[in-house]
């Protein structure tokens, strides 16, 4: 059965465009041209398989489509695509913070956007793989139930994103080895290209903020790019 995509962009011929790619490569689309529609498009039908979702549309911000697609049980764990004019880094990590995967800037190619889709579809459907019954990590104050893709840190749940999750546990599964940002875009993102290494940064970045006082588990390693202890060394508090 094909994937189904929902593109919500006010710019008709970018719709087209991406319509008639996306189909030609086996995906099934629906569209919007403004917020309004795509929530109530997103309520009837919520088992789309990813959403390219542009930040500026006309009757609500991307930023605030995308929270309430978190927000919403029934569509929590949908992929969202970022697709905008917008290139400043502080607009992609506003668009992560509400829950974005991914963030493509216009102008782009649409085989880089296909490859972006791909990648992101292929870690939504790795997540949903069953993992080996029992497989639980354990780090100083952090716990993971990787079958039920839980965290705790302290003993508090933390509400991780699939990739935030993904990237956990492979830091985790590596302690004590550095992973540079090209390695990551591989083996998390699934993508081969070095004009994302931004992209960990910010992600990195925000799983620490989430840890909390367990962020302090994932260094920098200047100029290569990050390692998770090798051992927690002293209880983080």
């Amino acid at each position: 059965m094909a994937e189904t995509i929902l593109i919500v962009d006010d710019e008709q011929d970018l719709v087209n465009t991406l319509e008639y790619n996306l189909e030609r490569e086996g995906y099934e689309t629906r569209s919007a041209l403004n917020a309004a529609d795509a929530l109530e498009l997103l309520d009837r039908e919520p088992d789309f398989d990813l959403v390219i979702l542009d930040l500026m549309l006309p009757d609500m911000s991307g930023t605030e489509v995308c929270r309430k697609i978190r927000q919403t049980a029934e569509t929590a764990e949908t992929p969202v695509l970022m697709l905008t004019a917008k290139g400043e880094e502080i607009d992609r990590v506003v668009g992560f913070e509400v829950g974005a995967d991914d963030y493509v800037v216009k102008p782009f190619s649409v085989r880089e956007l296909t490859l972006r889709i791909r990648a992101i579809l292929r870690r939504s459907n790795h997540a949903e793989e069953p993992e080996e019954v029992g497989d639980e990590l354990e780090f100083g104050n952090v716990s993971v139930d990787v079958p039920g893709h839980r965290v705790w840190v302290d003993d508090e749940e933390i509400r991780l994103t699939a990739l935030e999750f993904k990237l956990l546990t492979t830091f985790m599964r590596r302690k004590g080895r550095v992973q540079t940002r090209e390695v990551l875009l591989s083996d998390v993102w699934d993508i081969n290209a070095d004009v994302m290494t931004r992209t960990v940064d910010t992600h990195v970045k925000r799983l620490r903020e989430k840890l909390g006082s367990a962020g302090d588990y994932i260094e920098t390693i200047r100029g290569v790019g990050y390692r998770f202890k090798a051992r927690p060394d002293k209880w983080v508090t």
